[in-house]
């Protein structure tokens, strides 16, 4: 008996797709919890306040214009995230990874970066007052016209002046 060495590779290629493309799926449809696995999926206009995604994977997930108010980001994986015009408020991000994610506009009012990381994020016009980035790396981050006034800077001791717009003074 001949096989052919294209069907040798051809199944298991497709069945690999195919599970993935199932996980995909179901992620989106599962229930806001620790640990949870949302990558590329949309959470746009989703009221989820207080919400727990410590830990969760949130790779290229759209929260746009999202009630995420007092929700805990802990230890999440959220590369390319977007958070556009999203209010986040007290929301917590501690160690984070948060590279490239997109948070123009949001409100992120009192909220804690410590120890995330924020290298390339996109933090145009955001509302950081009072924000604790004690530890973050910003290497590369888009501050301009962001509201850090009040905010605790990477060094953990500087606090941010009054009216400190794009950078911390």
């Amino acid at each position: 008996m001949r096989v052919s060495i294209n069907n040798l590779f051809a199944l298991p290629i497709l069945a690999l797709a195919c599970l993935q493309a199932g996980t995909v799926l179901a992620a989106c449809t599962d229930p806001a919890r620790p640990g949870v696995d949302w990558q590329r999926c949309y959470a746009d206009e989703r009221r989820l306040p207080g919400v727990d995604l410590s830990g969760a994977k949130l790779r290229e997930a759209r929260f746009a214009r999202a009630d995420l108010r007092g929700a805990n980001f802990s230890g999440a994986s959220a590369r390319r995230a977007k958070f556009i015009s999203a209010s986040m408020a007290k929301t917590r991000f501690d160690n984070a990874r948060l590279t490239e994610a997109d948070f123009t506009k949001a409100d992120l009012t009192g909220a804690s970066f410590r120890g995330a990381d924020l290298r390339r994020a996109r933090l145009f016009r955001a509302k950081l007052r009072g924000a604790d980035l004690s530890g973050a790396r910003m290497t590369g981050a888009d501050l301009l016209n962001a509201d850090l006034s009040g905010a605790t800077w990477i060094d953990g001791k500087t606090i941010c002046a009054e009216g400190s717009n794009g950078q911390c003074n």
